[in-house]
């Protein structure tokens, strides 16, 4: 005698239907690339440039507008210095870029509060691009301001007691200013 067990009470699955084999797509042919532009040879350039003269590596190009910069002191006293940015083929992307090679070229705790090295490593880039002979957007001076203006609010809920006098013109948000001026 069989003794039923609950599997056996479920109802059975109803057999799927088979989808029909997809059909392979065609081969793609390799979009060429297109040899750099007289601009992007010069970021190139200026790009192997910095990385060369300050000792940089970088660890990841980012696809977004923002960077970080950092380094690592071994147990020899060998040391990596390293950022993540996006790599330059504009102004903005080039701003950025140079704002993180500025703090290797600063030097990281040369500057007290961290907001003022901010404004430095920021200093560094905005000089290097007119050095340069790079293009300094107005978006990229609106970039600066609105960096430092987050570094000081940052700064100030940490506890900062005096602002430093670079940092005077960035305390307002960018956008208080211009409704000042058009009111």
């Amino acid at each position: 005698m069989n003794a039923l067990t609950l599997w056996d009470l479920l109802p059975k699955p109803k057999a799927r239907k088979r989808r029909p084999a997809r059909r392979a797509q065609p081969q793609r042919k390799p979009v060429p690339k297109k040899a750099p532009s007289g601009m992007q040879l010069r970021y190139e350039q200026i790009t192997r440039q910095m990385l060369a003269e300050h000792g940089v590596r970088v660890r990841k190009w980012r696809t977004s507008m923002s960077g970080v910069a950092w380094q690592v002191t071994y147990q020899d006293g060998s040391v990596s210095r390293l950022i993540e940015s996006p790599k330059p083929k504009g102004p903005m992307s080039a701003a950025i870029f140079l704002h993180e090679i500025g703090h290797h070229a600063i030097g990281f705790g040369t500057y007290k509060p961290r907001c003022l090295e901010e404004y430095y490593a920021w200093k560094f880039s905005i000089d290097m691009m007119h050095e340069l002979g790079l293009n300094v957007t107005d978006r990229v001076h609106e970039r600066m301001h609105d960096s430092l203006n987050y570094a000081i609010e940052k700064a100030l809920r940490r506890g900062l007691k005096r602002i430093p006098p670079e940092l005077t013109p960035y305390i307002e948000p960018r956008m208080a200013i211009r409704r000042r001026v058009a009111g």
